[in-house]
């Protein structure tokens, strides 16, 4: 396992982050360790997401493709 320091981080900062591992029942240290994994998880998530969108719209080029949204506020009005 790595070790990693931040350097000039803000009390205000260090201060809402030690209060939320606190309510975690975590370390600041493990709360930090969550945090990081999660965004780093988070991320990957998101990248096998993308890649599947891809494929999928990869297979139906040919298809005109609508945006989600306008599809809502359409059903919405009906």
């Amino acid at each position: 396992m790595a070790t990693v320091t931040i350097r000039d981080l803000d009390d205000r900062t260090v201060a809402k982050l030690k209060a939320r591992a606190k309510s975690n029942h975590r370390s600041l240290e493990a709360e930090l360790r969550d945090l990081l994994s999660g965004i780093v998880q988070e991320q990957e998530r998101r990248q096998r997401f993308l890649a599947k969108a891809d494929r999928i719209a990869a297979m139906t080029r040919k298809v005109p493709q609508s945006d989600s949204a306008d599809l809502l506020r359409e059903d919405r009005r009906r």
